[in-house]
C-alpha cells in the first residue's frame, strides 16, 4: 500500500497532478496497489484535485481528523472539543489571529482577512464570514488554523503547544500555517484506522511526506520516505529519502517500484 501526502510532495501545478506524477499512480491502480492520500486539506478541496485524476481511494484529510471512503462517505470524523475550540480560538484572537474555522467541510472566519483570503485561494474554496466564530461555532470544529508568517507562527506555535499540549495537537502544515486537531489525531492514526479496517500492515506501506505535519505519516509506514524538499524533522524519521517533488520524486519512486515487481 502506498500512503502520501500531497501538498508539495506530490507534484502538481494549478490544481493539476503532472504528467508522470498522474501515469505512475495510474500504473500502482492498474497493479491492485491502493494509494491512499494523505493531507491536512479538506475533503472538497482534496476532490478536486484527485477526481481529475481518476483516484477513488480512501482519503485522509484534516491531518488525520476525517477519513473518507472511496465513494465519499465520512468514515470518521474527530472533531476538537466544542468548548476547547471556543478556547483555543480565543487564545489566538488575544495574539492578534483572526482564525479559520471549518465545519461541516466548510470554512467559518470572523471576518476575511488578507490570510484567510490566502488560504481559500490556495485550497480553491469559499470563505463564510459570521462575526464572532467563537459565539457563532454550532458544533464542534474539525480543525482550526493560522495563517501568518512562518516565523510568527513557530513562536505561536510554541506558546499554545505550551498551553494546549495536552489537550489539542498543534502542528504546522506549510510554513505559513498552524494548525489545531484534537489530541491524538494525526495522519499516523488516520492510516491506523483505515489499517484496522481494510487489513493492510504497515509493514507492507509505504509513505511519503514533506511537512512537520508528515513525521506520523512516515513514521507509521513500514517504509517511510521524506522528499528532498522535506522538513529536516520529517527526513529525520524517514528510512530515506527521495528526490524532490520538483522533480516528480514519488514518481520516480513509484515507477522503479512497479518496475522490480516488488
Amino acid at each position: 500500500m502506498i500512503a502520501t501526502d500531497l501538498d508539495h510532495t506530490l507534484t502538481w501545478t494549478a490544481g493539476v497532478l503532472q504528467p508522470r506524477t498522474l501515469a505512475a499512480l495510474a500504473r500502482a491502480r492498474d497493479a491492485a496497489v491502493p494509494v491512499i492520500v494523505v493531507t491536512g486539506r479538506m475533503v472538497q478541496s482534496l476532490r478536486r484535485v484527485l477526481d481529475p485524476a481518476g483516484l477513488h481511494d480512501p482519503v485522509i484529510c484534516y491531518q488525520g481528523a476525517v477519513v473518507v471512503g472511496g465513494d465519499g462517505e465520512w468514515l470518521l470524523h474527530v472533531p476538537i472539543d466544542l468548548e476547547l475550540a471556543r478556547e483555543a480560538i480565543a487564545a489566538v484572537e488575544a495574539e492578534g489571529y483572526d482564525p479559520n474555522v471549518y465545519v461541516g467541510d466548510e470554512l467559518y472566519v470572523s471576518r476575511v482577512t488578507a490570510g484567510s483570503e490566502a488560504y481559500a485561494g490556495f485550497q480553491q474554496i469559499p470563505i463564510h464570514a459570521v462575526g464572532d466564530v467563537k459565539a457563532w461555532l454550532p458544533e464542534p470544529p474539525t480543525k482550526i488554523v493560522c495563517v501568518g508568517d512562518p516565523d510568527a507562527l513557530d513562536g505561536l506555535g510554541e506558546r499554545m503547544r505550551a498551553r494546549f499540549g495536552d489537550r489539542l495537537w498543534v502542528t504546522k502544515s506549510l510554513p505559513k500555517f498552524l494548525e489545531f486537531a484534537t489530541l491524538g489525531v494525526s495522519k499516523g492514526s488516520g492510516l491506523e484506522f483505515l489499517a484496522q479496517r481494510y487489513g493492510f500492515s504497515r509493514e507492507r506501506t509505504i509513505a511519503f511526506g514533506d511537512g512537520e505535519n508528515d513525521v506520523e505519516l512516515v513514521e507509521w509506514a513500514g517504509y517511510g520516505i521524506a522528499v528532498e524538499n522535506a522538513h529536516e524533522r520529517v527526513k529525520a524519521a524517514a528510512d530515506w529519502i527521495c528526490p524532490p517533488a520538483a522533480e516528480e520524486g514519488v514518481a520516480q519512486v513509484l515507477e522503479a517500484l512497479l518496475d522490480s515487481g516488488a
